[in-house]
């Protein structure tokens, strides 16, 4: 890994407020930069917004104010979420400022000097959302090949940059640096674009058309392009052309991370730029997905963009940059539901981590006091859950190299569902009852440093709540300030344990009661399913996909019948240790003194559901022939809690 780290986001467009996509690259950048920065790298994060051009000057035009009015009013919801979402940039970049503009200059006029700048009149078709030239060839059904806009014909006079003369050079370089476009299929995508002979760039507007872009020095009655413009930011930020000494520290950059819609501008347009300008190429441009509804992606004019402010508000920031991070794999898109988030929210966050924290400060408190003990010798259930948690910290750091960020967090969950193991494993409730001190002590002290551990790898994904989760260890104390530390951390015994309170609340969602005749035929669908067709048995799913429901063990504590329903039956049940209510269309096949006791086996993160107006917080399996059914129960003993599968 390299002693620095320099990383950008695009910048963001001020004709309307951020979304969902806005808010994901901005995160994904952040919990790079954080991680850089938890591995004792030097570290610098560059975001900012990009004000001029066509769609600007027209979004100000709409609003009956001046452009840079429209811009100053603007920018101010992109500071304020990324002040909410906790975005740690080092600096935050306008177009507008007077150093950026007068560096846009001093680079078109040395361009335009060594004759890579030239004039000439153009015919084209010309789409102002993307405020791009194309050729007829380059149309599809007459209509942008990028956005599916009308365009329009314009011929005009304009300047051009000679991008032409570099796409064998392009092609070469890309073929021969494999980490330059990143994921690899877009560095493919890009190759394909190249195969076509490549054109020269107009860089240039007109005034007469266009007002509102930074004045070309060698032609005031032209404004720059705004891509042109824009892509500078990346160097004009860290002192390009103002600043020798920072701007040689920090290029070329280590990622641009980009959306995949803006790919050619960057693997195409930027490179060139920067051929001509005598500059090295940036380490990487990472192109990621989408963020779809169903098969849709995000848009303003289909009306299904996510107001991140409405999940922040619903889950907190915390929990709403872990989704980010956890849901979608860079580079491929992703989609967003409330069902999605809270079932990731409910079954990673509330149910795993934070069983897990409860667990281990309560059993610590009530054991000594709080102070977490000293561990005597390890046998092999300690051995693997410290296997775990070094496979987590050895992961999170190969999936930084590869920008595969949701496996590092998911090798670090697996870590926490370990040590959820290792406590139904070593039983450490049943070792204070009977006296073991020494082996209790050593489960808790396990217990409590894979915690430490794990939470400081989480925390560039959620920095207060693992920071809060530090402080209940007594670890804020104990100078861990990132990763780096972990290798120095030997033991955390002699901290001292606070008494948790719920980091993560499990979300309930409240549904108004099915009418009375419904309730149990859903629930007979939902615990006895009916027989199945030729074609439903033969659906197969993908491991991902069948992982994606969590099976665990579950004792059933209390179980009585619902008041006016004959099937039905409300159980209490113990999951670890954590107490549920669940209702259960089993009432024609068990009474309630037969089923309590039994250990069962239910789906733990299913949605929450109400049924004659009583909460059902998951579904217990069982299987059905004809009249007969049986619950699926535990072969031998098991306590509650057990992950299944």
């Amino acid at each position: 890994m390299s002693e620095k780290f320099y990383v950008t986001t695009p910048i963001y467009y001020v004709n309307d407020r951020p979304h969902i996509g806005h808010a994901y690259t901005t995160v994904l950048a952040d919990v790079l930069a954080r991680t850089h920065r938890s591995l004792a790298e030097s570290t610098f994060f560059l975001t900012g917004t990009d004000e001029h051009g066509q769609k600007v000057q027209q979004a100000a035009e709409k609003r009956g104010v001046a452009p840079l009015a429209h811009c100053d009013e603007t920018v101010v919801r992109f500071q304020e979420l990324w002040t909410r979402l906790g975005i740690t940039n080092d600096y935050f970049i306008r177009t507008t400022q007077e150093s950026h503009k007068k560096i846009v200059a001093k680079i078109m006029q040395d361009l335009y000097d060594r004759d890579e700048i030239y004039k000439a009149d153009y015919t084209g078709w010309y789409c102002v959302g993307c405020e791009r030239f194309f050729t007829e060839k380059d149309l599809v059904d007459g209509k942008c090949p990028d956005c599916g806009r009308d365009v329009n014909a314009i011929t005009e006079s304009n300047y051009f940059f000679r991008m032409s003369k570099y796409q064998d050079w392009l092609i070469e370089y890309i073929k021969t640096h494999p980490e330059f476009i990143q994921p690899a299929f877009r560095a493919n995508e890009t190759l394909g674009f190249l195969k076509k002979p490549l054109g020269d760039l107009c860089i240039s507007r007109p005034k007469s058309r266009l007002s509102w872009g930074i004045e070309l020095p060698f032609d005031p009655e032209y404004v720059c392009y705004v891509w042109f413009d824009a892509l500078i930011n990346y160097i004009s930020g860290v002192g390009y052309g103002s600043d020798d000494e920072k701007f040689n520290s920090w290029w070329p950059a280590s990622c641009h991370l980009i959306g995949k819609d803006i790919l050619t501008t960057h693997t195409v347009y930027w490179p060139t730029m920067l051929k001509a300008i005598g500059l090295p190429m940036p380490q990487t441009i990472f192109a990621h997905g989408w963020w779809l509804t169903g098969n849709s992606k995000m848009s303003k004019s289909l009306g299904n963009v996510v107001n991140p402010m409405d999940m922040i508000d619903r889950a907190g920031v915390d929990a709403f940059r872990y989704f980010l991070m956890a849901e979608m794999s860079p580079g491929n898109d992703a989609n967003f539901s409330e069902e999605s988030f809270i079932s990731r929210y409910n079954s990673d966050l509330a149910n795993d981590l934070g069983n897990l924290l409860s667990r281990v400060s309560k059993l610590t408190i009530r054991a000594t006091g709080g102070e977490i003990p000293a561990p005597g010798e390890n046998n092999t259930d300690d051995q693997e859950l410290a296997q775990a948690v070094d496979s987590a910290i050895s992961s999170m750091a190969e999936c930084l190299e590869s920008y595969k960020l949701d496996q590092g967090i998911n090798a670090a969950m697996n870590a926490v569902r370990a040590g959820n193991r290792y406590l139904e494993k070593c039983a450490p409730w049943t070792l204070a009852k009977n006296g073991d001190t020494a082996r209790l002590h050593t489960v808790l002290h396990n217990a409590a440093d894979a915690l430490c551990r794990v939470a400081v790898l989480l925390a560039p994904v959620m920095p207060e709540k693992m920071a809060e989760l530090l402080a209940v260890l007594g670890a804020d104390k104990a100078n861990i300030a990132g990763i780096a530390d972990l290798k120095e951390l030997k033991s955390v015994a002699g901290f001292t344990m606070k008494e948790a309170v719920p980091l993560f609340p499990r979300i309930i969602v409240e549904e108004e009661a099915a009418p009375a005749a419904k309730p149990e035929k859903k629930v007979k669908a939902e615990k006895a399913a009916p027989a199945k067709t030729e074609e439903a048995v033969n659906v197969v799913v993908t491991i991902d996909e069948f992982f994606k429901t969590r099976l665990k063990t579950a004792k059933v504590l209390t179980a009585e019948k619902v008041e006016g329903a004959d099937k039905l039956l409300k159980l209490s049940i113990e999951v670890g240790s954590e107490t549920r209510q669940l209702v259960a269309g089993v009432a024609q096949y068990y009474s309630p003194e037969a089923i309590i006791g039994k250990t069962i086996v239910i789906v733990a993160n299913l949605k929450p559901a109400k049924i004659r107006g009583i909460e059902s917080q998951g579904m217990l399996l069982a299987a059905k022939d004809g009249n007969n059914l049986k619950l699926v129960t535990i072969d031998g003993d098991m306590p509650s809690g057990v992950s299944i599968g």
